[in-house]
């Protein structure tokens, strides 16, 4: 298990300059050392879209930035990632919370948590399963695909790499598929409303 001031100080050390995003339980040890303690200012953004504007902003100021977001706040900054920062090439690191992860979490959760994946392959955003044992090197390949490719690139942390959140359910590492859903067997899977 990552603490959130060991991955801040990580972020550091690996060029990380800017801090910003949308809170989610999952990350909130890590939200906390960005606040307080970290070597990278951290400014809270009030929507994902927001986030990606103000990391475009730090990137062309000469800070290489990383987003914070729960796996729901890729469609609400889906254009701001297509129309913006995907398009005139802003390297920047999106730290995707992974909530709905293999099937286990609010009912809420679970279609977002079986499409997240395929939703960054979508939009041809580079992505990979963030583990506490490969944390330094996860990091430095996200640092050497948004140099190399000039674009965003995403680290999808599931339950239980911060602690906190949802630890008991299923922290993990690379290679780990989403469960198979398609909308039809999401839909029969919804507790049915009475009249």
């Amino acid at each position: 298990m990552l603490s959130g001031p060991e991955f801040a100080a990580l972020l550091h050390r690996h060029g990380f300059a800017f801090a910003t995003g949308v809170p989610c339980s999952l990350i909130e040890t890590l939200i906390g050392a960005l606040e307080h303690d970290a070597p990278l200012p951290y400014v809270p953004a009030v929507r994902e879209d927001v986030a990606v504007g103000l990391a475009a902003g730090a990137w062309l100021a000469g800070r290489r930035p990383v987003v914070l977001m729960q796996n729901s706040g890729l469609g609400t900054c889906m254009n701001a990632l297509a129309s913006m920062a995907l398009m005139y090439g802003i390297p920047t690191l999106l730290l995707v919370t992974w909530r709905g992860y293999q099937g286990k979490d609010a009912p809420e959760h679970i279609l977002t948590g079986a499409i997240t994946p395929a939703h960054l392959d979508l939009l041809g955003i580079p992505h990979r399963v963030l583990a506490a044992s490969s944390a330094s090197d996860d990091l430095a390949w996200a640092v050497g695909a948004m140099d190399r490719l000039s674009q965003p690139v995403a680290l999808l942390v599931p339950p239980g790499v911060f602690g906190g959140g949802h630890e008991a359910r299923g922290a993990g590492g690379g290679g780990i598929e989403p469960p198979a859903m398609s909308g039809a067997s999401f839909a029969r899977s919804r507790p049915q409303m009475s009249a």
